[in-house]
């Protein structure tokens, strides 16, 4: 019985080890680097004015990871994540900020692989990482100061084009066009600046179908059968 015992654990082994070596002679994995970049199609939505923290979202690669010959990653592979953080839009015109994590990557063999990613193009990126549209109220007073002086521009270069039409006059119509549009940028500056105080900020949207680049922060290898 012992011996029967021994022989039939031998066998087990042996038959364990040769299906291993086959496993590993099939299969091996492929590195996508740090630093390449992804086009990801989004399947939702995902704002800060509806969305919040820990909402998931799932998105579609568009470009295909390939190394020499060999598709590591083809396009349509689908990359699943979460909202990990939302700050909502406030008044003083303080905008909202959006934090995206992005979870895993579904491989075509079912496998799926941890991501470390940050979005790399959008409107706007914050140091953190945050996507916003507009920062705050120091912001909107710089907007508005570039409004108005926009504004003493076009009447001042109106004064100057009206002597198109009758040469000289433009002595007489440029100044009294400058002051107006000095007075009307000042009132617009005074009086936009003093709606910001309570006016909110801006959500962020990324709507369903919309395309953002993110960036892979560290390696990755992928199984390639």
């Amino acid at each position: 019985m012992r011996k029967f015992l021994i022989s039939l654990i031998i066998g087990f082994l042996t038959i364990s080890n040769a299906y291993a070596g086959t496993f590993k002679a099939d299969a091996y994995t492929k590195r996508i680097p740090a630093g390449t970049t992804f086009e990801l199609q989004f399947l939702q939505a995902v704002s800060t004015f509806s969305g919040c923290e820990g909402d998931s979202f799932s998105a579609m690669l568009k470009n295909e990871l390939s190394s020499g010959y060999t598709v590591i990653l083809p396009a349509g592979s689908v990359v699943r994540g979460s909202v990990s953080k939302v700050n909502t839009a406030k008044r003083f015109s303080r905008g909202a900020k959006l934090y995206l994590d992005f979870d895993h990557v579904v491989t075509p063999t079912g496998r799926q692989i941890p991501l470390d990613m940050a979005v790399c193009q959008f409107e706007k990126i914050y140091l953190d990482g945050a996507l916003y549209k507009n920062l705050g109220y120091g912001e909107a007073l710089k907007n508005n100061y570039n409004r108005s002086v926009e504004i003493t521009k076009n009447a001042t270069n109106y004064g100057l084009r009206a002597g198109d039409s009758a040469p000289g006059i433009q002595y007489l119509t440029t100044p009294i066009c400058a002051i107006g549009g000095f007075i009307g940028g000042v009132g617009y500056w005074i009086g936009d600046s003093v709606a910001d105080m309570f006016r909110k900020g801006q959500d962020v949207y990324i709507n369903k179908g919309e395309v953002i680049s993110v960036k892979l922060l560290n390696p990755i290898d992928v199984p390639v059968y």
